[in-house]
């Protein structure tokens, strides 16, 4: 224990053993190292590192604090000065010290004798010190301002947080109390706070960095809630100066371990716009969009919709907000009240088909696609649903009027005497009626492809494979007649006819064509022949 340490702290300054300890400051979104704050550390030469909160009270008390910070800046400055020009380092300033009006010009001169750039430094301020000669404050911020350094308003929420503050002084950044950070995971009432103080930051500008993370769960949190810049345990302890070079080459580590994820989900979000015009684009894309879109809370009230959901319940947007689904649409409710339920207890259900009441139209009926989407916190807890509702109405009217089409065609084709066929261009059969194999006994996969001819007299196959060879090469429409053995051994004559489909550049895309049983007709020709003394084929 220092007995005397009014003494032995002025001792401490005439031999250097105030020094900078550096603790990491990570792009959350990132995860790379973008600069340390610089921490103050008493080595007493008995006691060891001796922690700022001993120390600092008294050297406010006995008027040394200048000398403090003016010391350990120096070191800072002469130690980051080989660093990457990206990497900043904060200070601490003392409400006493800003309320001095001298500060400006001794952080300029610290820096300026250590040759190290003002745009590197970042003065942390804590609400406290602004209280008292705001005049005096106002002019020392807007010195620094002024010559390159970002400001930024230390432990907000705590104590004073008064916004007329971050009206009037020139602020760069928010830092988070580590008290807020630590509670998020365990209270509702932290993780509102840490996401009213970011979303605060961002509505006036101000980046924001949150002290204390020391979880993933934490950092995750932090990311989903949009702030720039985290710092604690989780991104290391404050180290001495010999210590850093191997924090700055290990920088890329924590990055590889959690960024990823996190961009990975967020990045479709990131809209790169300013708060409001965010928000505007937002309920752009929310207004325009042909697909009707609402919010409901957990009691299933409305929070927000869009006008095409307005319209597929037939009624103005302004009577919805605020009152249940099951008020506005007492008869379409039951129909989807347990998707909404699954989508409250946290499972998504997506593209339920659901025919409901057109409204203004007794009688008639709409058919909705409907999607429930639960909305979570940070702590993953169910706030909401999100829902879509796609009128496929017309789609479905189609689908319906075509299955019946298909339905008439194929009737028709059974219906048919012929036998209906397609081919591609090259002439290889691509489909055929199942009325080939009632008439042949031959199955439809033993005629796909050239399999048909298997089945022709071989009398008749020269004849007629030299036919299809001039309609494939000329492109006129095939016309020959043939006897087709049948699978019981007998044949019959048979007459094939197509006729080709052209593309829009006069190419023959397929062939459509029939066969039809003339084996009567044939046999009705040859009687007459042989009535009138002519030869027969």
């Amino acid at each position: 224990m220092i007995r005397n340490l009014r003494e032995e702290l002025r001792e401490a300054l005439k031999n250097d053993q105030i020094v900078p300890y550096f603790q990491p400051l990570v792009g959350l979104r990132s995860g790379q190292l973008v600069g340390f704050e610089v921490l103050a550390r008493w080595m007493h030469p008995t006691e060891g590192v001796v922690l700022p909160n001993t120390f600092i009270p008294v050297a406010e008390e006995d008027g040394q604090i200048g000398q403090v910070m003016e010391q350990v800046l120096a070191q800072a400055c002469a130690v980051a000065l080989g660093w990457s020009q990206a990497l900043s380092i904060s200070i601490n300033v003392s409400p006493l010290q800003l309320q001095e009006g001298q500060l400006a010009e001794k952080i300029r001169a610290v820096a300026g004798t250590a040759g190290f750039p003002l745009n590197r430094l970042v003065a942390e301020i804590t609400e406290s010190a602004l209280i008292g000669n705001c005049e005096v404050a106002m002019a020392t911020l807007e010195s620094l301002k002024a010559w390159g350094m970002c400001l930024a308003l230390d432990d907000f929420g705590m104590g004073y947080s008064n916004l007329h503050h971050l009206q009037a002084f020139p602020f760069d950044r928010l830092k988070i109390d580590a008290s807020f950070t630590r509670g998020m995971t365990g209270t509702r009432e932290s993780r509102k706070i840490v996401a009213a103080i970011v979303g605060l930051g961002h509505s006036l500008g101000l980046s924001t960095v949150a002290e204390g993370i020391e979880t993933e769960a934490q950092a995750d949190m932090l990311v989903s809630m949009g702030c720039e810049i985290g710092q604690g345990w989780l991104f290391g302890h404050p180290v001495p100066a010999e210590e850093v070079p191997a924090v700055i080459e290990a920088k890329g580590q924590h990055n590889l371990q959690r960024a990823d994820p996190i961009i990975t989900t967020e990045i479709s979000l990131n809209l790169e716009a300013l708060p409001s015009q965010r928000l505007a684009q937002l309920q752009a894309i929310y207004n325009g969009a042909p697909v009707g879109l609402c919010f409901l809370d957990r009691n299933m009230r409305y929070v927000s919709l869009n006008k095409r959901w307005a319209e597929i319940n037939g009624l103005p947007i302004a009577a919805h907000i605020g009152r249940t689904v099951s008020e506005m649409i007492p008869h379409v409710f039951p129909l989807f009240e347990s998707h909404l339920r699954r989508a409250l207890s946290g499972e998504a259900v997506i593209d339920h088909e659901v025919r409901r009441p057109k409204p203004h139209a007794p009688g008639q009926e709409i058919v909705v696609l409907v999607s429930c989407q639960p909305a979570f916190d940070e702590a993953n807890e169910v706030v909401g649903v999100s829902m879509a509702l796609v009128d496929i109405t017309d789609r479905t009217r189609a689908e319906e009027a075509l299955r019946e089409s298909e339905a008439h065609y194929r009737n028709m084709v059974e219906l048919n005497p012929q036998i209906p066929w397609t081919a591609a261009p090259d002439g290889k059969v691509l489909s055929v009626s199942e009325r080939w194999t009632t008439l042949t006994g031959y199955t439809v996969a033993e005629a796909i492809g050239s399999g048909w001819a298997k089945a022709i007299h071989p009398d008749d196959l020269p004849a007629t494979e030299t036919a299809w060879k001039r309609s494939l090469t000329t492109g006129d429409p095939i016309d020959v007649e043939y006897r087709l053995y049948l699978a019981d051994g007998s044949y019959r004559w048979m007459r094939a006819r197509g006729f080709p489909r052209r593309g829009p550049q006069g190419e023959i895309v397929r062939w459509y064509g029939s066969v039809e049983d003339v084996h009567e007709r044939k046999a009705v020709e040859r009687a007459l022949r042989r009535l009138s003394g002519r030869p027969e084929d």
